[in-house]
């Protein structure tokens, strides 16, 4: 037989249910994260460690591993470089980048991703691949057109010895951070700007979200929130040393992922193509910075 519920068993289950909902959702939401051991440091044999995951806490690894198969480098020459050591368990990967070359390394993943559809000979065409490939198949000029397009890029930085620019030179596709303050160079407590473009111009009235590490044990998530100013750049001040999560979205348009007439079930015959709703893109951009100590 089950017993009553005491008085004070009711009121610890009403609590619990006061803290659960006084959590903010943020807390809940799966953010992806490249964490170095270090942002600085010097020699000539230098080696740093990475770990890379997908979790609910910052930088607490409780979900899943990310995929190291994208992740690339870009030395302090501009050069390529590569990871190397990789390996991946259930909730986090690891991988080591040897700092031949004095400057700073970035260490990043991206993607972009351009969806069509159009009208040929009377039928709705679709399409769905890279830029380039967008470029070779869908003929110019194509009637009835619309696009979808979009972005993501993960990045985090490591200075051998003295900060350089070149690795951090934007690409001109999607949402990039431009270095004002570099950003091994961010000294916590002392303001700091980057500037944000999309596609190579200014990202005028962008939200820039700026949040600590350690989470986990911490009541509230700690965000700092700032809008960038028509020139796209953000001034912020990160009150203690430590990595900090950096994150910004753009969305206009359509920003669908899937859609109708992609394809039918497995098995069955393939579904009539569609067209797209609209044009419209999204952009979203992520790194890992460290606040020094002053």
């Amino acid at each position: 037989m089950r017993k009553a519920m005491t008085f004070k068993t009711r009121l610890l289950a009403v609590a619990a249910v006061g803290v659960a909902l006084a959590l903010p959702m943020s807390a809940s939401a799966h953010r992806g994260w490249m964490v170095p051991a270090f942002t600085t440091l010097s020699g000539d044999s230098a080696w740093v460690t990475v770990d890379a995951a997908i979790s609910n806490e910052l930088f607490y690894a409780d979900h899943r591993a990310m995929r190291t198969d994208g992740v690339k480098v870009i030395a302090p020459d501009g050069a390529a470089d590569k990871i190397q050591n990789a390996a991946t368990g259930q909730y986090r990967s690891t991988f080591d980048v040897q700092l031949t070359k004095p400057g700073t390394y970035k260490i990043y993943t991206a993607s972009n991703t351009v969806m069509a559809s159009w009208t040929e000979n009377g039928e709705v065409k679709r399409f769905r691949g890279s830029p380039e490939d967008f470029a070779k198949q869908v003929p110019a000029g194509a009637a009835d057109l619309k696009t979808i397009k979009s972005s993501s890029r993960n990045e985090t930085f490591v200075t051998r010895d003295k900060p350089t620019l070149e690795a951090l030179k934007p690409t001109g596709q999607g949402l990039e951070l431009v270095a004002v303050t570099h950003p091994t160079d961010v000294i916590a407590t002392e303001a700091a700007t980057f500037k944000f473009v999309i596609d190579g111009k200014p990202a005028a009235g962008l939200e820039v979200t700026f949040v600590p590490g350690g989470s986990r044990w911490r009541a509230s998530p700690g965000e700092i929130k700032v809008k960038s100013g028509p020139d796209g750049a953000v001034t912020f001040t990160l009150p203690e040393a430590g990595m900090y999560w950096v994150n910004a979205n753009v969305r206009s348009g359509e920003t669908m992922r899937g859609g109708p007439g992609m394809g039918g079930a497995p098995g069955a015959a393939p579904a009539p193509a569609t067209p797209l709703a609209g044009d419209g893109m999204s952009a979203s951009y992520t790194a890992v910075i460290e606040a020094q100590r002053p």
